[in-house]
């Protein structure tokens, strides 16, 4: 759903979790201002991987993926790579089906 905001939270005892709290809430038109690589990147957070397993799979350097987690996190109003991992695995189905369908300003 375009339009849709998500609050992604850090909880009790240094849990983190997606919904329902307030740390920051991000709209899924936020999207739209990530590049294509960015979209790439961030599409794959949800599968566990550290940098420099991301950095093989996407061929590409482990110090760009770092540099595009910073541009992510930075984009959507995140705090960390886990926020950003948790808000791709919460919209994982949407960015997966078409990345490119995203609406851009």
């Amino acid at each position: 759903m375009h339009g849709e905001k998500l609050p992604v939270y850090g909880g009790v005892n240094g849990r983190i979790g997606v919904g329902g709290g307030r740390l920051a809430s991000v709209d899924r038109s936020a999207l739209g201002v990530l590049t294509p690589r960015e979209l790439e990147v961030f599409s794959v957070l949800p599968d566990g991987e550290g940098n420099r397993e991301l950095a093989r799979r996407l061929g590409i350097a482990e110090r760009t993926v770092k540099a595009h987690l910073t541009s992510i996190t930075r984009k959507l109003g995140l705090r960390s790579r886990v926020e950003a991992a948790l808000l791709s695995a919460e919209w994982s189905h949407d960015l997966r089906l078409d990345p490119k369908g995203i609406h851009r300003p």
